[in-house]
């Protein structure tokens, strides 16, 4: 099946909705407004000629330099066309995305783990709460501005038989990195040289 024609044929038959079709890699990517999201899934799993009947994943992607901080991706698989194909969502942080739990029921936890990462809210899902993260956990971990050490940790104390939170404490300090190329050798002794013959 050839992509670009496959997405002129779905642009066609959503009509105002499609603000971009593109063929990249060999793999179809249609952008849409948020609000439209629930329309345009629903005609890409109900129209014949598309019969996209499975939702494969929704994910996050996070670029903190634009207004539109985040992309939401939804990827659709066609079993019956033997195609996929890729519908994108941009929303800033304080827009809502309507929930497409009632199209496609595994969406349920895929919305789940996207707040969960990214903190992308949807709107009218049935159970909106945290998925990966702890109880009382603070930010979100997949955004490009999260640290990448805090200050606590939390872990199991199995002679207190609960959950402890204490302060980070790295096994390995930051490493001063040679940048040296592997096939020049170090000018050092390596860890385990002591060993070898000279």
């Amino acid at each position: 099946m050839d992509l670009a024609e496959f997405g002129k044929k779905i642009s066609a038959g959503l009509p105002g909705t499609v603000r971009e079709q593109k063929v990249e890699l060999g793999e179809l990517t249609i952008v849409v407004e948020a609000g439209e999201i629930v329309s345009v899934l629903r005609y890409l799993r109900d129209d014949p000629d598309c019969d996209f009947k499975l939702l494969i994943d929704i994910c996050g992607v996070d670029w903190p330099e634009r207004t539109k901080r985040f992309d939401v991706v939804y990827h659709l698989l066609s079993l019956t066309k033997n195609v996929r194909v890729r519908v994108q969502v941009q929303v800033d942080e304080d827009t809502c995305v309507p929930s497409v739990v009632a199209l496609y029921p595994a969406a349920n936890w895929f919305e789940r783990e996207t707040f969960d990462m990214y903190g992308v809210t949807f709107a009218d899902h049935p159970d909106l709460r945290r998925l990966l993260t702890d109880y009382g956990f603070s930010g979100f971990p997949l955004r490009k501005d999260f640290p990448l050490t805090g200050h606590v940790e939390v872990r199991y104390d199995d002679d207190l038989k609960r959950v402890v939170y204490q302060p980070v404490q790295l096994v390995q300090e930051f490493r001063d990195f040679d940048f040296m190329s592997p096939w020049e050798g170090a000018k050092y002794l390596l860890p385990g040289g002591e060993k070898a013959k000279p």
